[in-house]
């Protein structure tokens, strides 16, 4: 819809090359299990963030604990356990 404001969103993944930058929102849609904000970024154009990436996402503490997490939760411990045997 022209005209209609939806706001802004702050860059929250430390990864991101624009972290900590605050953006206007252009439009936003559902995708999977999350949603995908389309954001002006300037100079740079268009662009989309997963909701993960913003200050709308949930609070890192907050995100339900996958298989994903727990499969690379494991990997980390595998990791420290091999570094101790090797010792």
């Amino acid at each position: 819809m022209p005209g209609v404001l939806l706001g802004s969103l702050v860059v929250t993944h430390p990864f991101h090359p624009l972290f900590g930058r605050r953006l206007e929102v252009l439009a936003g849609r559902r995708s999977g299990a999350g949603r995908v904000f389309l954001c002006d970024a300037g100079e740079l154009g268009w662009l989309e963030l997963l909701e993960e990436a913003t200050d709308r996402g949930p609070e890192p503490g907050e995100r339900p604990l996958s298989f994903e997490v727990l499969a690379e939760l494991l990997g980390v411990v595998a990791s420290i356990v091999g570094e101790r045997e090797d010792q």
